[in-house]
């Protein structure tokens, strides 16, 4: 069998397993848009609850798309740390790519995807960096490994071999348990303050259902509701 052949069949192999997962043909919740609250925070919360109650996994991580000094779009996953009336919070060095990228384009997208529910939040607006002490507070709150893996630091910088990365870890190890309290200079709580969230629910029939919530103009205060087409 050529080379050609074997990726031909690599690839048909690939799409017959793609196309066979399903997407929402199972019962998923009803939303009423019109009993949605009039801000978006406590429908965001009251979400989050029910993703947790049906057993979605990891309902705290979430997408943080930024866009680099060219414009060009950049995306990972990571956990959110806070939703408050100031807005979604998360927490990384600003030193690493994301942060550098927030420090010359202060505005980000969030994407959450709760596939148990067939429900995705998406919420835009501009970043904003916490206090020192609130980021020094949100990196103590965290676990032993969290701490530690803050202390290793230097991410998103070029790896020289996994063994390097092994000895710096046992050593931040060490220190995060002797100095619990060690402080990472680096390390930055952010805050995505919402100009628009966006709730979409999902329907077996395809009738899915799109709220977005959007700041009112400057001044007039409050949130502007408004449907889309899904």
């Amino acid at each position: 069998m050529s080379d050609v052949q074997k990726k031909t069949d690599a690839h048909r192999e690939f799409l017959e397993l793609l196309h066979a997962q399903q997407v929402w043909d199972v019962g998923l919740p009803a939303f009423d848009p019109a009993a949605a609250p009039a801000a978006p925070l406590s429908l965001f919360h009251a979400w989050f609850a029910e993703a947790v109650a049906a057993g979605q996994v990891e309902p705290h991580t979430m997408s943080l798309a930024t866009a680099d000094g060219a414009g060009r779009p950049d995306v990972r996953t990571v956990m959110l740390h806070d939703a408050d009336e100031r807005g979604w919070h998360f927490a990384t060095h600003r030193t690493s790519v994301k942060g550098r990228q927030l420090t010359a384009r202060p505005y980000a997208a969030l994407g959450f995807y709760w596939p148990a529910q067939g429900r995705q939040v998406r919420v835009r607006g501009r970043v904003t960096p916490c206090t020192p002490a609130e980021s020094s507070a949100d990196l103590h709150a965290r676990s032993t490994g969290a701490l530690a893996s803050a202390l290793v630091g230097r991410q998103s910088e070029v790896l020289g071999s996994y063994e390097e990365l092994g000895r710096a870890s046992d050593a931040a190890w060490r220190r995060a348990q002797e100095e619990p309290d060690a402080e990472v200079a680096s390390w930055t709580r952010y805050v995505v303050e919402p100009q628009e969230v966006e709730f979409f629910q999902g329907d077996a029939a395809r009738r899915h259902v799109r709220l977005r919530y959007r700041r009112g103009a400057e001044g007039a205060g409050g949130w502007e509701r408004e449907l889309f087409w899904p």
